[in-house]
């Protein structure tokens, strides 16, 4: 590194305090770097003329704290606060206040001049096992992970995952305690990493209210959000972000959907007349009542099991009718086929698809289509695509009720799920509906037509 003379270091601060050029002016002028001129003209508005002299000078541990005293009192930063002391280097201080932070006052103490003598070996050699220092070492160890996981288990009970962000946290409350160089090291971080979040905890978080309405969005749909719907419900609020951020922040908080789980299959074989399909997975509607999907899936709790066949308006994606039976009878479709029919005007003729399973063979049930008006339609032998609505309509049921809360007796679960079937109709937003949930979707529609 280049030394500057003391009358190039007097003509560039002595023209910048005349206020008709700009640093960047001067720096270029005098060939000099912006960041030591700031530091020459800092120094000489404190210190005169010996602000700009070279300073050799070993400071003493009172000085060392006295000049971080200084920076933490009055919030100075560390190139004012070089001036002040008329310390030449402000990276001095910055070795000083990561000492202290590492290894305690020991860490301030002048260091031994001169190159270590080529005898002795630099490497402190380990204590031997059985000694008493080993023992030491090995007690300190062990109670500082102790005193790690107690502070670690208070997060993780929180039932979220453990980010490096809490991880520092830990560390900081512990730095005093223990060695950050070691706690660092167990908790398996970078030092950067842990300098990283320790800067970023004083300055304000602005997503600090948003993050409120994040978790509070996420606990009031019991964990079924992810961040696109969390996404559409805070823009309901008034809060426009990019669906990235708010993926971002929820990791940060160790938010996340449960994934999904596979359905009952009731297909048997051949049993009666198969309808063709015409449907052919034209999924979308233009109005209610136009086309429906239906199927049947099981759940398997305390030695029962429970049958649900729902319908499903394609338009929106409102569970129309559905039934509950302890056993797939026939009855179980006949009876939600009833409940279905009863939703419908005098002019609505929709397509009820569904796949090949026995019940939608059954002559009764293809008579019950026949005589009110309503065209049949049915998947492809074994392809579940043909109906895939009512398998993401059951993926999401599953994941959201059965994976996600525990129950006292299949009784329990029971009501729970027809408080699900409700709160999937009339509170769920979708975000092809607009954020929207089903029931309020068709209303709008309704009212706009």
């Amino acid at each position: 590194m280049s030394k500057y003379s003391l009358e190039l270091k007097l003509k560039a601060v002595l023209a910048y305090l005349e206020g008709k050029e700009s640093f960047s002016s001067i720096a270029q002028r005098f060939q000099v770097s912006l960041t030591p001129l700031k530091n020459w003209v800092a120094h000489y508005r404190e210190n005169g003329v010996e602000g700009l002299l070279p300073n050799y000078t070993n400071y003493n541990i009172q000085f060392k704290m006295d000049v971080l005293n200084y920076m933490n009192e009055f919030g100075a930063s560390i190139t004012q606060t070089a001036a002040v002391f008329n310390i030449s280097s402000p990276s001095t201080i910055l070795q000083w206040k990561r000492g202290i932070e590492e290894k305690g006052l020991d860490a301030l103490l002048p260091k031994k001049k001169g190159r270590p003598s080529m005898k002795k070996d630099r490497k402190k050699s380990a204590p031997v096992e059985g000694s008493m220092e080993a023992l030491k070492a090995e007690n300190e160890r062990l109670r500082m992970e102790n005193a790690y996981f107690k502070k670690v288990e208070c997060l993780s009970s929180r039932k979220r995952k453990i980010t490096e962000q809490d991880k520092a946290k830990v560390i900081y409350e512990l730095r005093r305690e223990f060695k950050i160089v070691d706690l660092v090291k167990f908790a398996g971080i970078a030092r950067s990493t842990y300098y990283y979040w320790i800067k970023q905890r004083n300055k304000p978080d602005k997503y600090s209210e948003v993050k409120a309405n994040i978790q509070a969005i996420f606990e009031e749909h019991q964990g079924r959000y992810g961040y696109r719907r969390i996404t559409w419900e805070l823009r309901n609020q008034g809060y426009l972000l990019n669906h990235k951020t708010v993926r971002r922040l929820m990791n940060e908080m160790g938010l996340k959907c449960l994934v999904r789980m596979k359905k009952y299959r009731s297909y048997r074989g051949m049993v009666g007349k198969i309808a063709p399909n015409i449907l052919a997975r034209q999924f979308q509607a233009t109005k209610p009542n136009e086309k429906w999907v239906t199927d049947v899936t099981e759940f398997h709790l305390y030695g029962e099991k429970l049958y649900l066949s729902p319908v499903l308006d394609l338009f929106n994606g409102e569970i129309v009718a559905y039934q509950l039976e302890k056993r797939p009878v026939y009855s179980l479709v006949s009876i939600m086929l009833d409940k279905a029919f009863q939703q419908l005007k005098d002019d609505e003729f929709p397509i009820l698809h569904s796949d090949q399973g026995w019940h939608y063979q059954m002559r009764s049930y293809q008579h019950a289509l026949k005589d009110r008006g309503i065209t049949q339609s049915m998947s492809r032998k074994g392809n579940c695509l043909d109906n895939a609505v009512m398998e993401n309509f059951f993926g999401l049921l599953k994941s959201e009720l059965l994976y996600l809360k525990d129950f006292e007796s299949m009784e329990h679960f029971q009501q729970e799920l027809e408080n699900y079937i409700y709160y999937y109709n009339h509170k769920r937003m979708k975000v092809k509906l607009k954020g929207m949930s089903p029931v309020q979707y068709r209303t709008h529609a309704q009212q706009a037509a």
